[in-house]
């Protein structure tokens, strides 16, 4: 590869760096990817980007994934970087007019795996909600009510905050999704009594500082608790309870992943979840799907395992 090739991968970096503002690390390793690219192309007897062809850069994919005696295979992540490194360098040799044609257009990265969601174990669920505060308070009830609203019906955080006082009875809460769609999730044993304990002990109390609000949970001057006042409860709680890291979706991931655990079916899930589509609950199945029992098993929500 004659070193022209490598004064316009010096042009595309420049450009990267001055028009995207990439920073230093992720330059880098596109240098890296790059570099390897051009000895890709070395051995396939190409001396110029002009000469490249699409079976080239497929090849280099191919290589990328399945390794070779100096390189170890890449992960898809990794090999995704490389190839958006090598599309984008096409195109800023098109452009430049090294190039007449982009050789590297009908090349995709590929698809990177889906992550599996964070969750935390049973015991931690437990301490958390133990340290919602100190016993008998008002807050106490609601901070306790909230977590355990959150972590035993996979509600997410907006829409917790979202119920109102109507939208709950004894055997389960109406959640308003995505769309406005409302479902309704069953009340487990656990989250039930929490919610009673509230509304009984805890939101009279607070909601005489306020004006007479509909909503089922209060901030401290008896208004709606907001999102914001939702994640502060949640992490003051995490903070005593020594956990880090612990987000309101921590807790609906949590709460699927346990289901799922004790042997609920995915589409079961899905549907307390609020999903529109099962693909996007399978992400919390990567054994697959066909290792789960295939009826709805009868697990107490709020404390799946015990």
């Amino acid at each position: 590869m004659s070193p022209h090739a490598e004064a316009v991968i010096d042009g595309y970096l420049a450009h990267l760096a001055a028009d995207r503002g990439l920073a230093a690390n992720t330059l880098a390793s596109y240098r890296r990817d790059l570099a390897r690219y051009l000895g890709h192309l070395g051995t396939r007897g190409r001396r110029s980007l002009a000469e490249v062809d699409e079976g080239d850069v497929v090849a280099f994919l191919t290589a990328l994934r399945s390794g070779d005696e100096r390189h170890r295979a890449l992960a898809a992540g990794s090999a995704a970087r490389a190839v958006s490194a090598v599309r984008g360098l096409h195109r800023f040799a098109v452009r430049e007019g090294v190039c007449a044609h982009d050789a590297a257009r009908g090349v995709h990265p590929p698809a990177r795996p889906p992550s599996v969601p964070k969750a935390i174990g049973v015991a931690e669920v437990e301490r958390l909600i133990a340290a919602a505060g100190p016993p008998g308070a008002p807050l106490t009830h609601r901070n306790r009510a909230l977590l355990e609203v959150l972590y035993g019906t996979g509600a997410r955080i907006s829409e917790a905050v979202g119920l109102t006082v109507d939208d709950v009875d004894t055997a389960q809460v109406r959640l308003r999704g995505k769309g406005g769609r409302v479902r309704a999730v069953p009340l487990g044993r656990y989250a039930a009594d929490a919610l009673g304990a509230y509304l009984t002990l805890g939101r009279p109390v607070i909601w005489a500082h306020g004006r007479g609000t509909a909503a089922l949970f209060l901030n401290a001057r008896g208004g709606r608790l907001t999102r914001q006042g939702a994640w502060e409860v949640l992490q003051a709680a995490a903070e005593r309870a020594g956990l880090v890291g612990v987000s309101p979706h921590m807790l609906r991931h949590s709460f699927a992943t346990h289901l799922l655990d004790a042997g609920v079916d995915v589409r079961v899930v899905q549907e307390l979840l609020g999903h529109a589509s099962v693909t996007t609950t399978q992400v919390y199945t990567p054994a697959g799907v066909d290792k789960l029992r295939a009826a709805y098993a009868a697990v107490p929500l709020g404390r799946p395992t015990s």
